[in-house]
């Protein structure tokens, strides 16, 4: 019966120890949400993204402004 309780209390500690390292990780990767900022960039994949945090997202190079005056 104890064997059975430590058994199963370590597998939620250990459960609880990986669900802070995903979070830690997650948090350290940065915001998910881009900002509703309008400063569209040409990347060298051609396409326009709205602003540089899009263009990250995507993955695109060699991004510069779009429509600069």
């Amino acid at each position: 019966m104890h064997k059975k309780l430590l058994a199963r209390l370590a597998g939620a500690a250990l459960v609880v120890f990986a669900g802070g390292l995903l979070a830690e990780s997650a948090m350290a990767a940065g915001p998910k949400l881009c900002p509703q900022i309008y400063a569209p960039v040409i990347c060298s994949n051609g396409k326009i993204y709205p602003n540089q945090c899009y263009a990250d997202k995507a993955h695109a190079k060699d991004c510069v402004p779009y429509g600069a005056f």
